[in-house]
Formats: C-alpha cells, structure tokens, sequence
C-alpha cells in the first residue's frame, strides 16, 4: 500500500475491495444461466461449461504467471491485468454465439488469474508475519465477498436492464478495480530469483513437485473441491428456475445470500488448521458440504437454501485449508507449487461444471448430487494420505495465510 496509508484496518479494507474486484466476474454469469441458456438455445450442459470456460484461462495463465512470476512486475502486471479484462467483459455483450462466449470467458479467466496470482506475490513479498497472514487473509475475503455480491449484481442489472448492460457494469468494475490498484499499491519489483532457480528449466520445476505426495494429495483435493463447488452451484440454478420452485431471476441473484456465512467462517480456516492439523479440519469442513447434499433435493426452497449454506461453508473452508498447506508442504519454488494447485483447482471446476451438467441432462438431479457427494468422498480420501509429521500443526503465520 502507499506509504500515506498509515491505519491497518483501512489498508485491510482496500486490500478486500481489491480481492473482490478481481474476481467478481468469475462466477457470476452462474446467476443468470437460465437467461443465457434461453438465449443461446443449447442445453444446460452446454451453457454451464461455457459460463465455467473462465476457468480453463484461470488454470493455465495461474501456472505461467507462477513460473515467471520472478520477471514481472507486481503493481504493473495487476492493474494492466484488470484493466485489459474489462475488453472481454464488454464484447461479451454482443457475443454472437455460444463459440465466441466461451472464447470471451477463457480469455476473462486469463487476466483474472493473473491478477490474483500476482497480488498474491505482492502481499507476500511486501509484509511479513502477522501483516502477510492479515493481508491474505483480506485478500481472499475479497475473494468469498465477490460469489455473493457478483451473483446480486449480476441477476438484479441482468432481469431489469438485460443481459448485454450487466456485461457493461462488470467492465465498469474491471476498471475500477484497475484504478484502485493503480492508486493505492505502491510500485514494488519483482523479487530476485536465487540463481539455482533460473537454472532449472519450467519442467523440471514442476516435476520437482510431483515427487511430494502431500503436495500430490493436495493438488487433487482442490481438484475435486472446486468440481463439486462449481457442480452444485451452476445447476441448482436450473433447479431453482424450474418447477415445484419457480424462482424468478432476480429470486435467484437473492440465492447468492447462502455465501454470507462462508464470508465469516473462512477467514476462520487458519487458525483452525493451526490448532488441530488440516487433515482433521479437511474432514470438518468436507463432512459439513456432504451433510448439505440431501437437503439440495427438497421440494421446498427452505432446504434447499440450507443445503446450499452448508456447501458453500464447507468447500470454501477446504479450498482455504488447501492453499496454506501447499504453501507449507512446499520444500521449495512455492510459487510454481501455487501455481500447480491453482491449475488443478480451476481444472477441477471445469470438469465439475462438464461431467454434472451431463449427469444433470441425462439423469437427473438426483444422480448429478450422488457424483457432487463422490467427489467430496474422493477429496477425504486424498486427505487422509497425508502424513502426520507434514499435516501437523501450521505455523500461525502460514495457517493465517490460508
């Protein structure tokens, strides 16, 4: 932050507002996907894994940026980033056909990815202790913040003004979130890379990291974490939209208020994985999303709502227990480890997104949650295997960082 930025809660508070610029546009098209499947006229399987195509741009452009991240600039490459994502955004109103939305979508998971990637750096690089753990921990509050408010956004501007106005408001703040960098980070250079990590070539960087199995484990965790997060929340909507429910859209924007406790409980994440080891509390919050599973097939919106709470607390939680373990079980070059979990992560999403809304086409919403619970099994699984001495207690600063 600048250097006339002298109060911690107001530095905190900027920080937020960054994290919930940068990603507001990732999931927010998932409010209105009823609205775009009609208007496209394809399937809803179609439309879902269109919508989730940002995170294919998310994946690949988090590993590139983690294995360069040494030659960029911070300040620069974020608000650039920000900046140039606002040019997705706004043609993604006047997207001809459901090829071209997905272009557009891969491209905004592109610059949205390297935003995040590189704040991520720059908090690291420019606090220590306590300040790092409380700037991240901002940051992806910012994050959680976004799925609730991007959802509103985007149901309330889409249902009143129509679709191609909210792709104009989201560009509006891909702006804002550019300037607000822009004036509020201070310039920051790259840190030095040690020469031994210049030697190395990119696959032998990233090879190096598949030989830890805890660092395997927890890049499938996060893998299957996002696949069921994005499996539920891209077609409960359908759910909702159709009978015995019938929500309207703007009902469905309203939907997004089941991420408000996940908004308190997930900067909680690392103190409880410092205080009883993640693997206990990679167990807590996944039991926790597979206890909502059931509820998601009531009749009645009042359950449904509950079951969703309870995934959205649930994975939130496990994806930030994930990160500040791979941080921790890292031996060295964590920001390509970053990075591969990232990729993992987003691929997971997107392969959630592909396989359920298959299952949801061709079987139903029943099956389509009995593979959501498998993949939150499959993910307790993969915790399980990682051992004691690696998956015992975080420091605070690390477990914080979560």
């Amino acid at each position: 932050m600048t250097a006339a930025d002298p109060s911690p809660l107001l530095r905190r508070t900027l920080i937020g507002l960054i994290g919930f610029l940068t990603l507001v546009d990732l999931f927010a098209a998932q409010a209105i996907l009823p609205t775009l499947a009609r208007m496209y006229g394809v399937s809803r399987s179609a439309m879902g894994v269109a919508v989730n195509a940002s995170t294919i741009g998310m994946a690949a452009a988090g590993l590139v940026v983690a294995l360069l991240s040494h030659r960029l600039p911070r300040r620069g490459g974020i608000w650039v980033s920000l900046a140039l994502l606002a040019i997705p955004t706004t043609l993604l109103a006047h997207a001809p056909d459901l090829a071209t939305f997905t272009a557009l979508r891969i491209a905004q998971g592109v610059f949205m990815s390297a935003a995040f990637t590189l704040t991520m750096a720059y908090l690291s690089e420019q606090n220590t202790g306590a300040a790092t753990a409380g700037a991240l921990a901002a940051y992806i509050t910012g994050n959680v913040v976004s799925n609730l408010v991007g959802g509103l956004v985007s149901s309330a501007v889409a249902s009143t003004a129509g679709v191609a106005v909210n792709f104009y408001a989201f560009a509006a703040l891909n702006l804002a979130g550019a300037a607000l960098v822009y004036l509020t980070l201070s310039q920051a250079p790259a840190m030095a890379a040690a020469a031994a990590e210049m030697r190395r070539s990119a696959l032998s960087r990233i090879a190096a990291h598949f030989t830890n199995r805890c660092l395997v484990a927890s890049f499938g965790i996060g893998f299957f974490v996002l696949f069921a997060f994005l499996g539920t929340f891209t077609y409960v909507n359908f759910v909702l939209a159709e009978p015995p429910l019938r929500l309207s859209s703007m009902a469905l924007g309203l939907v997004y208020f089941v991420f408000l406790p996940s908004m308190i409980t997930t900067p909680l994440a690392g103190g409880v994985a410092s205080r009883f080891g993640p693997r206990p509390t990679f167990f807590g919050s996944l039991g926790l999303a597979v206890a909502g599973l059931p509820l998601l097939l009531a009749d009645t919106i009042i359950p449904v709502i509950a079951g969703l709470t309870l995934v959205a607390v649930g994975t939130f939680f496990a994806q930030a227990t994930a990160t500040g373990f791979v941080g921790r079980a890292a031996r060295d070059d964590r920001a390509a480890a970053s990075g591969i979990y990232l990729a993992s992560y987003y691929l997971g999403g997107l392969a959630g997104a592909a396989v359920i809304g298959q299952i949801y086409d061709r079987s139903g919403w029943p099956a389509a949650v009995g593979v959501v619970g498998a993949s939150l099994v499959t993910a307790a699984a993969l915790a399980a295997t990682l051992r004691p001495a690696t998956a015992g207690r975080a420091t605070p600063a690390a477990a914080q960082a979560a």
